[in-house]
């Protein structure tokens, strides 16, 4: 995946640059600034005082010094006073700069902290969606690998309305596929045992044998039904991208897919994708959930009430939400395996 939400430490993130939520004054600080500078040595510090500062909703590199990656991109996100001071604007420009300042550096990885959300005090659902967005648009004219880095899950959060009907129409649906008792399913399993004893003592049973019988030598030849094979996932794909009027581009990065797995998947007729990865490409090309559906049993997957992650693809799906990213965004709070390769 072009995008990817991960838990970890960004001095750790073994990138070609990563990004410090920087203030003005670009000499260390608290929070992801302070553990930036302590990981990178005194070098940075000193890098970082020939450069006379940074503006909000600017940016400016300098060498990763004692870290894992070549460069420190310093952005300076701006302080929350209630969203009245053009906040949103000058984040949103602080992330630009960012990816511009990598690109211009050739970079092909970049790992992003969440800007402005800690002392700052932006509040941390806006901040998510401010930064998704911002990526993703950089992402569709752009290949760069990049991450958004949750150091912990108190550091991450989206909308409260969001998740309480996420996790209602989680409880509506999951629970349906779960209350029913052990001793329940015991007397379902034995009721069938009586009645199939009772079925096979009938004449008919013998009748019913037969029929079978008869039946198997009419029926086709193993090489007859291989022959008659419905199209494969990979056609499917490729036709409805056609019937979109899409691009291949267009699709596999609306799809947060890699450019490398997508040439995969259109060079190999009978190529096994993974159920991400369906449903990335789904999403993409905004199918309706039955056609979806019918896309995941090309490649030999269903979707289930009785799996979270189904559910909440279902969720956005039934709710005409097809941002590949804000889905990543609320299956990662719920702990679930991310959509894309």
């Amino acid at each position: 995946m072009p995008l990817q939400i991960v838990r970890n430490d960004i001095t750790r993130m073994q990138v070609d640059a990563i990004v410090n939520a920087a203030n003005e004054s670009l000499l260390g600080g608290g929070g992801v600034d302070g553990c930036i500078h302590r990981a990178a040595g005194p070098e940075l510090l000193a890098e970082c005082k020939a450069l006379h500062g940074c503006k909000t909703g600017s940016a400016k590199i300098t060498k990763g010094y004692r870290l894992p990656c070549k460069y420190v991109i310093h952005a300076v996100g701006p302080r929350w006073h209630g969203g009245q001071r053009r906040e949103q604007k000058l984040l949103v420009a602080c992330y630009r700069a960012a990816l511009a300042l990598a690109k211009e550096y050739g970079c092909e990885s970049l790992a992003f902290p969440l800007i402005s959300s800690g002392i700052y005090g932006y509040p941390k659902d806006q901040a998510l969606k401010a930064a998704v967005d911002t990526i993703s648009d950089f992402l569709l004219e752009n290949d760069m690998m990049v991450y958004l880095v949750i150091f912990d899950r108190q550091a991450y959060q989206i909308s409260g309305t969001l998740f309480a009907d996420i996790a209602a129409y989680i409880d509506e649906r999951y629970v349906d596929e779960h209350t029913e008792d052990r001793s329940a399913r015991l007397r379902s399993m034995n009721a069938f045992r009586v009645e199939a004893s009772a079925a096979c003592e009938a004449p008919v049973c013998q009748d019913a044998i037969q029929q079978c019988a008869d039946s198997a030598s009419q029926t086709m030849s193993l090489v007859d039904a291989l022959g008659r094979m419905d199209e494969s996932f990979s056609e499917m794909l490729l036709r409805k991208i056609d019937e979109r009027g899409m691009t291949d581009a267009q699709c596999y990065k609306k799809a947060n897919i890699d450019r490398k797995l997508f040439s995969k998947i259109r060079s190999d007729k009978g190529y096994k994708p993974s159920k991400p990865t369906v449903i990335a490409f789904a999403i993409a090309l905004e199918l309706p959930l039955a056609e979806m559906k019918d896309m995941l049993m090309k490649a030999g997957f269903a979707l289930s009430h009785s799996n979270k992650f189904d559910i909440i693809v279902a969720y956005f799906i039934e709710h005409g939400n097809y941002n590949v990213f804000e889905i990543n965004e609320a299956l990662f709070a719920f702990d679930q395996s991310l959509i894309g390769a």
